[in-house]
């Protein structure tokens, strides 16, 4: 490692944040999945940081599902999402001066999903989208006891909140990467996700064939390669558009 991990607070809330050796002109946001670990202690994403010259901001957002409503636990007048949009997003210009479209977006399991609601949903400010073992039909959760059960007021307002839902034909990030393994619970959701976006034309990646673990860091990390280079070539590329 070249870099350093740090622990910081945007906005009252923690986030671990990775500077490689030299400024980085491009960065990632990384939200996490249900178990809140970031990606500080992953040598396999910190190698890459290193390699790519990638920046990283991992900030907790706790059982939140990073949705755009009301979530318990989430002491800030803000949703989770627009916590990401109005405070986590500054910092990056703060802490190197980097901003859309040189973020690109990240995530696993819950933060997978995460990832691909804020690109569907912002495509002009998040053109790069890589999510690992999305938990895109989170929806299931619902009426288990779960924090979803105060942030909805039911099943099917909660499945409208989903990705698909959000998906608009001629308004999608361009570049979209997401993977998951076949023996993950979690597999359907991406693999109608994949049937929708070819059916509309959408350009996008999608392993749904590796098997690594099911959902699991041993599969996230498997894939921590793959999602990671094509998170810095899609900035790369939006950069160039720019020139």
């Amino acid at each position: 490692m070249n870099g350093t991990w740090t622990t910081t607070e945007i906005a009252g809330r923690p986030a671990d944040v990775y500077d490689p050796a030299n400024p980085p002109r491009l960065a990632v946001l990384h939200l996490h999945d249900a178990d809140g670990q970031t990606l500080r202690d992953r040598p396999a994403f910190t190698r890459l940081f290193d390699e790519l010259g990638l920046g990283c901001v991992c900030p907790q957002g706790g059982p939140s599902w990073w949705v755009d409503r009301a979530c318990p636990g989430f002491d800030l007048p803000l949703t989770p999402e627009r916590y990401l949009l109005d405070r986590v997003l500054p910092y990056f210009g703060e802490r190197w001066g980097v901003g859309p479209p040189g973020i690109g977006l990240l995530g696993a399991g819950m933060g997978g999903q995460g990832a691909l609601r804020l690109a569907f949903r912002h495509p002009k400010t998040f053109a790069v989208a890589a999510a690992v073992a999305p938990a895109i039909d989170y929806y299931e959760l619902y009426g288990r006891g779960t924090p979803l059960d105060e942030i909805y007021d039911s099943k099917e307002q909660c499945r409208q909140d989903t990705v698909p839902l959000h998906v608009h034909p001629s308004h999608a990030p361009p570049h979209l990467f997401f993977a998951v393994d076949p023996d993950d619970p979690w597999s359907r959701g991406s693999d109608r996700l994949h049937e929708k976006l070819s059916a509309l034309g959408i350009a996008h990646e999608f392993d749904g064939g590796t098997r690594a673990g099911g959902h699991s860091w041993g599969y996230f990390e498997r894939m921590a390669e793959r999602a990671l280079r094509f998170v810095h070539a899609g900035l790369v590329q939006q950069g160039r558009r720019l020139l």
